[in-house]
């Protein structure tokens, strides 16, 4: 074997690993993010998580980029470890698929019919086709597809070129003792697992032992225990993938690894077994690419079918060997993963998720610190600040995840979505700003000992009255999508606008007629500022829904046909919130 042979291999490694990783991104783009909702959905039972976890691996052409997958929804906390067990069994079923197609390259036959199944004589095809999409169409969709065909192509070249390399192998005698070598089933194993465990990726595994099979000499006895170490070799891509992840992800490699270690063990201790009873005619014979496709098929099939009904057993030996404690638990709420930005839905509903629960926080802050005012507890201060430096870091930790995931690849909609979480998170982190202004508002009171007056206190109860039901509509609008009452915070804020500037005319007049003392009217402008802001805030956030929704984004054309004349439902809407929340006009003592 040559230095050209060696070069050969390598190269035709190389492009083996890159055509899959071409094929499998056009194709987990083709999904737009449908088989990362899928594994949210059908992961109800072990039936379904089985044939979920092999249909994407089908689909993607990468148990290992599944796994890495399941990791991350895991530490996110989108996933219960537990529900990932018959997922990953099924996908070590789907990732069979590939050993079939790279099986097609050893098909010799002067059957016109049968030699156009020979990847040689198809790829090239798929190439040309693949190049004029991507090169002449306009629609992402066909680029996609072009991706793939493309990715297909070059593995199989790939495929071939491996072949080529091993075919002067089966004339060297060097060779041959070294397939003696592998008559030990345990040595066979360790290969397996080490070869595969380097190029972390079975698929080549798999790819290059057909090759070696081609080349002639490497019997069924050999390449069984060889395809079983394989199977664990896979495994050290979950193992990498562990790496700084919660306990609770970390898991999900540790059911991955129980689960090929013990087939693998179970199945080599039967098939020998047998053999030693039977004794197997086919061992002795030599395996070609078909066999070993058929082989790995068998063994994963076998080993998922008999750990099935043993599930829980495997969770369990999970939660032996890395023991969670509650702290972790909690902590692992906000956690964004970097993993998922290879999953934009997923990575879009996390984030999403977290700024539910940072406007929710925002809206429950500012209603601590107006409760304040009146009843004034160190308690409940310390409460307010420890909140707000919580949204602070949840808006700087969104901020630069949403960053990052927006140079992802992204489909139109997940675009939109990004973006409205980008407008939106910090007008939420302003509003529990504002939380802090009102807290050193009733600071400023309860240090000075004063109070506003009982008719200052009504007019700022109906103004609060309406500040805390635009609160809650920002926040449901936010948290469920609801466009309707998205609509109903623009008319309410000018409300609120309308009746700042009544409660400021109105304790200036008082201070003019010396009715109330200077400083008050200096602490009831800035409590009113910041209820404005607030108000501001909320809508800036339900201009951004409306606006999302619509699929356009520009606030100021938006308020502008919001409020013209001819906007009847404003109008209404607007008059409806006049009525309910009133200043009167007389000016009594302070």
């Amino acid at each position: 074997m040559s230095i050209i042979n060696i070069i050969m291999l390598f190269g035709g490694l190389a492009f083996f690993l890159y055509g899959m990783n071409v094929m499998s991104s056009g194709l987990e783009k083709m999904a737009g993010g449908k088989l990362e909702s899928a594994l949210s959905k059908m992961t109800d039972n072990l039936f379904k998580s089985m044939l979920l976890g092999a249909g994407i691996t089908i689909a993607i052409q990468s148990s290992s980029a599944l796994t890495v997958m399941l990791v991350g929804l895991v530490n996110s906390g989108i996933m219960h470890f537990g529900k990932t067990i018959g997922v990953i069994m099924g996908s070590n079923i789907g990732t069979t698929l590939t050993a079939w197609i790279t099986s097609l390259a050893g098909i010799e036959s002067d059957n016109i019919w049968m030699s156009l199944l020979k990847p040689a004589n198809f790829s090239l095809v798929f190439a040309f086709v693949g190049i004029l999409l991507i090169m002449l169409s306009n629609k992402q969709k066909k680029k996609d597809i072009g991706s793939i065909l493309v990715g297909f192509a070059v593995l199989m070249a790939g495929m071939g070129l491996m072949g080529d390399a091993m075919e002067p192998l089966s004339e060297m005698p060097e060779f041959q003792e070294i397939l003696v070598a592998f008559n030990n089933p345990i040595l066979g194993v360790l290969v397996g697992a080490a070869f595969t465990g380097i190029i972390q990726s079975s698929a080549a595994s798999v790819a290059i032992l057909q090759s070696f099979a081609m080349a002639g000499g490497l019997s069924y006895g050999m390449a069984i225990p060889i395809i079983m170490g394989q199977n664990i070799g896979t495994c050290v891509t979950a193992l990498i993938s562990s790496i700084g992840v919660s306990k609770n992800a970390k898991k999900v490699a540790v059911v991955h690894i129980s689960f090929n270690i013990i087939g693998t063990v179970v199945c080599l201790c039967l098939f020998y077994a047998a053999d030693a009873i039977f004794k197997f005619a086919f061992v002795s014979k030599d395996i070609d690419t078909f066999g070993i496709a058929l082989v790995h098929t068998i063994f994963n099939i076998a080993t998922s079918l008999m750990l099935c009904p043993f599930c829980k057993q495997l969770e369990k030996l999970a939660n032996f060997i890395i023991k969670e404690d509650k702290s972790e638990r909690e902590s692992t709420l906000d956690v964004l993963d970097d993993r998922l930005y290879a999953m934009p839905a997923f990575a879009i509903s996390k984030c999403t998720a977290i700024t539910i629960e940072m406007a929710q926080l925002a809206n429950d802050n500012i209603n601590r610190a107006i409760a304040l005012m009146k009843n004034y507890d160190p308690k409940m201060v310390e409460k307010v600040i420890k909140t707000e430096e919580l949204i602070d870091s949840y808006e700087d930790k969104l901020g630069n995840y949403l960053i990052k995931l927006s140079n992802a690849n992204l489909t139109e909609d997940e675009n939109w979505q990004v973006t409205k979480l980008l407008h939106t998170i910090g007008d939420f982190e302003r509003i529990g700003d504002h939380a802090v202004n009102l807290l050193d508002t009733a600071q400023e009171l309860h240090d000075k000992n004063i109070s506003f007056s009982a008719e200052t206190s009504r007019e700022i109860d109906v103004i609060t009255e309406a500040l805390t039901e635009i609160l809650y509509l920002t926040t449901e609008a936010f948290s469920e999508g609801d466009i309707k009452r998205a609509k109903l915070v623009e008319p309410l804020e000018e409300v609120i606008d309308e009746l700042v500037l009544q409660a400021r005319a109105k304790h200036t007049k008082r201070i003019q007629q010396g009715n109330s003392p200077m400083v008050l009217g200096f602490i009831l402008t800035d409590l009113l500022t910041n209820y404005e802001r607030v108000s501001d805030h909320c809508s800036n956030v339900a201009v951004v829904l409306i606006e999302i929704d619509s699929k356009q984004l520009g606030t100021h054309q938006y308020l502008d046909r919001l409020k013209s004349a001819d906007n009847v439902a404003f109008a209404d809407a607007y008059n409806e919130y006049l009525s309910r929340y009133q200043i009167t006009s007389e000016v009594q003592a302070n």
